[in-house]
């Protein structure tokens, strides 16, 4: 059973920044795209960012995302992290990793079949 497990929210200042990271077990991590995306309350989940298979050469972000975060694998860690500068109070949400049917990188929420329990991402102003 492929198991997702994020770490590193918490309560940051407007400018400032924050890591994510997504520990995978159980399955064959380097073989999927992964995907960070975010809900906001009362909001559907949108994609944040995704990430290729393997060497991950190709990443997807959101417009909102372009320029402050980065998306990046270790697949000796079977691990995807979600660096965010420039943090935003709209940036607020839950975030949430997941790992893709396939190798390439989609925007699409159906595309993903394994889901971590989030964790909250609270940006003061």
């Amino acid at each position: 059973q492929v198991q997702l497990v994020e770490s590193g929210g918490g309560l940051v200042q407007t400018g400032g920044s924050v890591r994510l990271s997504c520990a995978v077990s159980g399955g064959d991590f380097s073989n999927y795209a992964m995907g960070w995306f975010r809900q906001a309350p009362g909001k559907e989940r949108e994609i944040v960012a995704a990430i290729t298979w393997r060497s991950g050469d190709v990443t997807y972000y959101s417009d909102s995302a372009k320029g402050r975060f980065t998306i990046f694998r270790d697949n000796a860690k079977d691990t995807v992290y979600l660096e965010m500068n420039s943090l935003k109070p709209e940036d607020t949400a839950v975030y949430y990793c997941a790992q893709g049917r396939g190798p390439y990188a989609s925007g699409v929420v159906r595309e993903y079949d394994y889901w971590g329990q989030g964790t909250q991402v609270t940006v003061s102003s």
